[in-house]
Protein backbone atom coordinates (compact mmCIF):
# COMPACT_ATOMS: atom_id res chain seq x y z
CA UNK A 1 0.00 0.00 0.00
CA UNK A 2 1.43 3.38 -1.02
CA UNK A 3 2.33 5.65 1.88
CA UNK A 4 0.03 8.63 2.27
CA UNK A 5 1.93 11.90 2.32
CA UNK A 6 0.21 14.65 4.28
CA UNK A 7 1.76 18.00 5.10
CA UNK A 8 0.71 20.97 7.19
CA UNK A 9 0.05 22.74 3.89
CA UNK A 10 -2.63 20.10 3.17
CA UNK A 11 -4.19 20.72 6.60
CA UNK A 12 -4.45 24.45 5.94
CA UNK A 13 -5.85 23.92 2.44
CA UNK A 14 -8.60 21.58 3.65
CA UNK A 15 -9.70 23.09 6.97
CA UNK A 16 -10.38 26.51 8.46
CA UNK A 17 -7.09 26.43 10.39
CA UNK A 18 -4.98 29.37 9.21
CA UNK A 19 -1.24 30.10 9.27
CA UNK A 20 0.02 32.76 11.68
CA UNK A 21 3.76 32.47 11.13
CA UNK A 22 6.11 30.25 9.14
CA UNK A 23 3.85 29.78 6.15
CA UNK A 24 6.92 29.01 4.05
CA UNK A 25 7.64 25.93 6.23
CA UNK A 26 4.23 24.26 5.85
CA UNK A 27 5.06 22.12 2.79
CA UNK A 28 8.14 20.59 4.41
CA UNK A 29 6.40 19.55 7.64
CA UNK A 30 4.98 16.02 7.32
CA UNK A 31 2.20 14.55 9.47
CA UNK A 32 2.41 10.87 10.42
CA UNK A 33 -0.06 10.60 13.34
CA UNK A 34 -3.78 11.29 13.56
CA UNK A 35 -3.59 12.17 17.27
CA UNK A 36 -2.72 15.65 18.52
CA UNK A 37 -0.99 16.70 21.74
CA UNK A 38 -1.84 19.34 24.33
CA UNK A 39 1.59 19.93 25.92
CA UNK A 40 0.75 20.58 29.55
CA UNK A 41 3.38 18.27 31.06
CA UNK A 42 6.01 19.48 28.64
CA UNK A 43 5.45 23.11 29.65
CA UNK A 44 6.05 21.96 33.22
CA UNK A 45 9.38 20.50 32.10
CA UNK A 46 8.51 16.79 31.81
CA UNK A 47 9.75 15.47 28.44
CA UNK A 48 10.21 11.74 29.08
CA UNK A 49 7.22 10.83 26.88
CA UNK A 50 6.96 13.90 24.70
CA UNK A 51 4.96 12.97 21.52
CA UNK A 52 7.11 15.09 19.23
CA UNK A 53 5.57 13.72 16.01
CA UNK A 54 2.12 15.12 16.83
CA UNK A 55 0.66 18.56 16.16
CA UNK A 56 0.97 20.56 19.40
CA UNK A 57 -2.27 22.35 20.32
CA UNK A 58 -2.26 25.34 22.72
CA UNK A 59 -5.52 26.39 24.33
CA UNK A 60 -6.30 28.83 27.10
CA UNK A 61 -4.89 26.51 29.79
CA UNK A 62 -1.50 25.95 28.14
CA UNK A 63 -1.12 29.60 27.17
CA UNK A 64 -2.04 30.87 30.65
CA UNK A 65 0.48 28.55 32.26
CA UNK A 66 3.22 29.59 29.82
CA UNK A 67 2.60 33.24 30.71
CA UNK A 68 3.53 32.55 34.34
CA UNK A 69 7.05 31.55 33.26
CA UNK A 70 9.95 33.95 32.81
CA UNK A 71 10.73 34.79 29.18
CA UNK A 72 14.04 32.88 29.42
CA UNK A 73 12.45 29.74 30.81
CA UNK A 74 9.56 29.97 28.36
CA UNK A 75 11.96 30.17 25.42
CA UNK A 76 14.00 27.26 26.78
CA UNK A 77 10.96 25.00 27.16
CA UNK A 78 9.46 25.94 23.80
CA UNK A 79 12.78 25.40 22.06
CA UNK A 80 12.93 21.92 23.56
CA UNK A 81 9.47 21.23 22.09
CA UNK A 82 10.76 22.09 18.61
CA UNK A 83 12.11 18.91 17.04
CA UNK A 84 12.79 17.80 13.49
CA UNK A 85 9.57 15.73 13.61
CA UNK A 86 7.21 18.32 15.14
CA UNK A 87 4.65 19.19 12.42
CA UNK A 88 3.24 22.48 13.77
CA UNK A 89 2.05 24.50 16.73
CA UNK A 90 -1.64 25.45 16.71
CA UNK A 91 -3.39 28.07 18.86
CA UNK A 92 -7.16 28.08 19.48
CA UNK A 93 -9.55 30.87 20.54
CA UNK A 94 -7.66 33.44 18.46
CA UNK A 95 -4.77 33.38 20.96
CA UNK A 96 -1.59 34.93 19.59
CA UNK A 97 1.72 33.14 20.18
CA UNK A 98 4.30 34.76 22.42
CA UNK A 99 7.49 36.30 21.10
CA UNK A 100 9.43 33.35 22.54
CA UNK A 101 7.21 30.90 20.69
CA UNK A 102 7.66 32.75 17.39
CA UNK A 103 11.43 32.86 17.92
CA UNK A 104 11.78 29.16 18.80
CA UNK A 105 9.48 28.00 15.98
CA UNK A 106 11.22 30.17 13.38
CA UNK A 107 14.66 28.92 14.41
CA UNK A 108 13.50 25.31 13.85
CA UNK A 109 11.38 26.07 10.74
CA UNK A 110 8.09 25.02 12.35
CA UNK A 111 4.86 26.76 11.25
CA UNK A 112 2.47 28.30 13.76
CA UNK A 113 -1.24 28.04 12.97
CA UNK A 114 -4.36 29.34 14.66
CA UNK A 115 -8.14 29.53 14.73
CA UNK A 116 -10.77 31.61 16.55
CA UNK A 117 -12.67 28.42 17.43
CA UNK A 118 -12.65 26.72 20.83
CA UNK A 119 -9.87 24.31 21.69
CA UNK A 120 -12.18 21.28 21.57
CA UNK A 121 -13.52 22.29 18.17
CA UNK A 122 -10.05 22.87 16.75
CA UNK A 123 -8.94 19.50 18.12
CA UNK A 124 -11.90 17.76 16.47
CA UNK A 125 -11.32 19.43 13.10
CA UNK A 126 -7.64 18.49 12.98
CA UNK A 127 -8.18 14.93 14.23
CA UNK A 128 -11.05 14.22 11.82
CA UNK A 129 -9.05 15.51 8.87
CA UNK A 130 -5.98 13.43 9.74
CA UNK A 131 -8.11 10.33 10.36
CA UNK A 132 -9.65 10.73 6.92
CA UNK A 133 -6.46 11.25 4.94
CA UNK A 134 -4.11 8.99 6.93
CA UNK A 135 -6.42 5.99 7.32
CA UNK A 136 -5.74 2.91 5.14
CA UNK A 137 -7.93 2.85 2.04
CA UNK A 138 -9.43 0.07 -0.02
CA UNK A 139 -10.94 0.43 -3.48
CA UNK A 140 -14.07 -1.71 -3.87
CA UNK A 141 -15.87 -2.45 -7.13
CA UNK A 142 -19.44 -1.42 -6.54
CA UNK A 143 -21.91 1.42 -6.12
CA UNK A 144 -22.56 3.43 -2.96
CA UNK A 145 -25.92 5.16 -2.54
CA UNK A 146 -27.64 7.04 0.25
CA UNK A 147 -31.04 5.39 0.73
CA UNK A 148 -33.22 6.89 3.47
CA UNK A 149 -30.08 8.18 5.19
CA UNK A 150 -28.30 4.83 5.12
CA UNK A 151 -25.17 4.13 3.11
CA UNK A 152 -25.92 1.09 0.94
CA UNK A 153 -22.94 -0.51 -0.83
CA UNK A 154 -24.20 -2.47 -3.85
CA UNK A 155 -21.81 -5.16 -5.07
CA UNK A 156 -22.02 -7.77 -7.81
CA UNK A 157 -20.49 -9.06 -11.00
CA UNK A 158 -19.91 -6.67 -13.87
CA UNK A 159 -23.06 -6.21 -15.96
CA UNK A 160 -25.51 -7.44 -13.32
CA UNK A 161 -27.18 -4.01 -13.07
CA UNK A 162 -25.57 -2.15 -10.18
CA UNK A 163 -25.45 1.22 -11.94
CA UNK A 164 -28.92 0.85 -13.44
CA UNK A 165 -30.30 0.05 -9.98
CA UNK A 166 -28.52 3.09 -8.53
CA UNK A 167 -29.91 5.26 -11.32
CA UNK A 168 -33.46 4.14 -10.50
CA UNK A 169 -32.81 4.91 -6.83
CA UNK A 170 -31.57 8.41 -7.74
CA UNK A 171 -34.69 8.99 -9.84
CA UNK A 172 -36.74 7.99 -6.77
CA UNK A 173 -35.10 10.75 -4.71
CA UNK A 174 -32.12 8.95 -3.17
CA UNK A 175 -28.51 10.12 -3.58
CA UNK A 176 -25.47 8.77 -5.38
CA UNK A 177 -22.13 8.71 -3.58
CA UNK A 178 -19.96 6.64 -5.94
CA UNK A 179 -20.42 4.50 -9.02
CA UNK A 180 -18.17 1.69 -10.29
CA UNK A 181 -15.41 2.26 -7.72
CA UNK A 182 -15.81 3.14 -4.06
CA UNK A 183 -12.85 4.31 -1.99
CA UNK A 184 -13.41 3.01 1.55
CA UNK A 185 -11.54 3.99 4.71
CA UNK A 186 -12.05 3.17 8.38
CA UNK A 187 -13.00 6.29 10.33
CA UNK A 188 -12.97 4.60 13.74
CA UNK A 189 -13.36 1.12 15.23
CA UNK A 190 -17.06 0.97 14.27
CA UNK A 191 -17.35 3.14 11.16
CA UNK A 192 -16.48 2.74 7.49
CA UNK A 193 -16.81 5.67 5.13
CA UNK A 194 -17.03 5.45 1.34
CA UNK A 195 -16.50 8.12 -1.28
CA UNK A 196 -15.87 8.40 -5.01
CA UNK A 197 -12.38 8.82 -6.46
CA UNK A 198 -11.88 12.42 -7.54
CA UNK A 199 -12.16 11.64 -11.24
CA UNK A 200 -15.48 9.77 -10.79
CA UNK A 201 -17.30 12.20 -8.46
CA UNK A 202 -20.95 12.68 -9.48
CA UNK A 203 -20.39 10.46 -12.52
CA UNK A 204 -22.20 7.25 -13.48
CA UNK A 205 -21.75 4.79 -16.34
CA UNK A 206 -24.95 3.57 -17.98
CA UNK A 207 -24.41 0.92 -20.63
CA UNK A 208 -25.81 2.06 -23.95
CA UNK A 209 -25.61 5.74 -22.99
CA UNK A 210 -22.15 6.11 -21.53
CA UNK A 211 -20.96 8.44 -18.78
CA UNK A 212 -23.56 10.79 -17.29
CA UNK A 213 -23.16 13.61 -14.76
CA UNK A 214 -25.77 12.86 -12.09
CA UNK A 215 -25.57 16.29 -10.46
CA UNK A 216 -26.00 18.06 -13.80
CA UNK A 217 -29.03 15.93 -14.76
CA UNK A 218 -30.80 15.59 -11.40
CA UNK A 219 -29.48 18.49 -9.33
CA UNK A 220 -27.16 18.92 -6.35
CA UNK A 221 -29.63 17.07 -4.10
CA UNK A 222 -29.03 13.85 -6.04
CA UNK A 223 -25.42 13.41 -4.93
CA UNK A 224 -23.29 13.53 -1.80
CA UNK A 225 -19.51 13.42 -1.38
CA UNK A 226 -19.18 10.65 1.22
CA UNK A 227 -21.30 8.32 3.34
CA UNK A 228 -20.95 5.90 6.22
CA UNK A 229 -21.46 2.34 4.96
CA UNK A 230 -24.33 0.75 6.91
CA UNK A 231 -25.32 -2.21 4.74
CA UNK A 232 -23.83 -4.27 1.91
CA UNK A 233 -26.14 -5.71 -0.74
CA UNK A 234 -24.72 -8.39 -3.03
CA UNK A 235 -26.55 -8.83 -6.33
CA UNK A 236 -26.38 -12.41 -7.65
CA UNK A 237 -27.82 -13.92 -10.82
CA UNK A 238 -30.87 -16.03 -9.99
CA UNK A 239 -30.20 -19.78 -9.85
CA UNK A 240 -32.80 -22.48 -9.26
CA UNK A 241 -30.12 -24.53 -7.53
CA UNK A 242 -29.64 -21.98 -4.74
CA UNK A 243 -31.88 -21.93 -1.68
CA UNK A 244 -32.22 -18.20 -1.04
CA UNK A 245 -33.09 -16.70 2.34
CA UNK A 246 -36.87 -16.43 2.73
CA UNK A 247 -37.37 -15.52 6.38
CA UNK A 248 -34.38 -13.30 7.09
CA UNK A 249 -33.35 -14.88 10.36
CA UNK A 250 -29.80 -15.66 9.21
CA UNK A 251 -27.42 -12.75 9.83
CA UNK A 252 -24.69 -12.21 7.24
CA UNK A 253 -21.72 -9.89 7.60
CA UNK A 254 -18.70 -8.91 5.54
CA UNK A 255 -15.39 -7.80 7.00
CA UNK A 256 -13.78 -4.62 5.68
CA UNK A 257 -10.67 -3.64 7.61
CA UNK A 258 -11.65 -4.15 11.28
CA UNK A 259 -15.39 -3.55 10.81
CA UNK A 260 -18.07 -6.22 10.27
CA UNK A 261 -20.80 -4.82 8.02
CA UNK A 262 -24.28 -6.43 7.76
CA UNK A 263 -24.80 -7.96 4.32
CA UNK A 264 -27.74 -9.21 2.24
CA UNK A 265 -27.73 -11.27 -0.95
CA UNK A 266 -30.46 -10.40 -3.47
CA UNK A 267 -31.03 -12.71 -6.48
CA UNK A 268 -31.52 -10.87 -9.76
CA UNK A 269 -33.79 -12.00 -12.60
CA UNK A 270 -36.16 -10.47 -15.11
CA UNK A 271 -39.23 -8.98 -13.49
CA UNK A 272 -37.69 -8.21 -10.09
CA UNK A 273 -37.52 -4.50 -9.24
CA UNK A 274 -34.17 -4.45 -7.45
CA UNK A 275 -34.37 -0.75 -6.60
CA UNK A 276 -37.65 -1.28 -4.74
CA UNK A 277 -36.20 -4.28 -2.91
CA UNK A 278 -33.18 -2.23 -1.83
CA UNK A 279 -35.48 0.49 -0.51
CA UNK A 280 -37.34 -2.13 1.55
CA UNK A 281 -34.03 -3.62 2.71
CA UNK A 282 -32.94 -0.19 3.95
CA UNK A 283 -36.21 0.34 5.82
CA UNK A 284 -36.02 -3.15 7.32
CA UNK A 285 -32.43 -2.55 8.45
CA UNK A 286 -33.45 0.71 10.13
CA UNK A 287 -36.38 -1.06 11.78
CA UNK A 288 -34.04 -3.72 13.21
CA UNK A 289 -31.69 -1.02 14.52
CA UNK A 290 -34.68 0.47 16.34
CA UNK A 291 -35.44 -2.89 17.96
CA UNK A 292 -38.12 -4.39 15.71
CA UNK A 293 -37.17 -7.62 13.91
CA UNK A 294 -39.93 -8.94 11.66
CA UNK A 295 -38.20 -12.32 11.17
CA UNK A 296 -37.83 -12.82 14.92
CA UNK A 297 -41.46 -11.81 15.46
CA UNK A 298 -42.59 -14.29 12.78
CA UNK A 299 -40.57 -17.11 14.37
CA UNK A 300 -42.05 -16.29 17.80
CA UNK A 301 -45.58 -16.43 16.37
CA UNK A 302 -44.77 -19.67 14.55
CA UNK A 303 -43.41 -21.23 17.74
CA UNK A 304 -46.51 -20.12 19.61
CA UNK A 305 -48.77 -21.58 16.94
CA UNK A 306 -46.93 -24.93 17.01
CA UNK A 307 -47.15 -25.04 20.80
CA UNK A 308 -50.86 -24.18 20.68
CA UNK A 309 -51.55 -26.94 18.14
CA UNK A 310 -49.55 -29.44 20.21
CA UNK A 311 -51.61 -28.62 23.30
CA UNK A 312 -54.82 -29.00 21.29
CA UNK A 313 -53.73 -32.44 20.06
CA UNK A 314 -52.98 -33.51 23.63
CA UNK A 315 -56.41 -32.44 24.81
CA UNK A 316 -57.98 -34.60 22.15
Amino acid sequence: MEETKVTIHDLVDNTNIRPYYGKEYMSERRVVETEISRPGLELAGYFDYYPSTRVQLFGQTETSYAQTMTPENRYRILSKMCTAQTPAFVFSRGIQPSMEMRRAANEHRIPILGSPLTTTRVSNIITQYFEKVLSPRQSIHGVLVDVYGLGILIKGDSGIGKSETALELVKSGHRLVADDRVDVYQQNEHTLVGEAPEILKNMMEVRGIGIIDVMNLFGAGAVRTSMEISLIINLKSWSEKVNYERIGSDTQTEQIFDVSVPAITIPVKVGRNIANIIEVAAMDYRSKKMGYDAAARFEDKLTGLIQQNSESDLEK
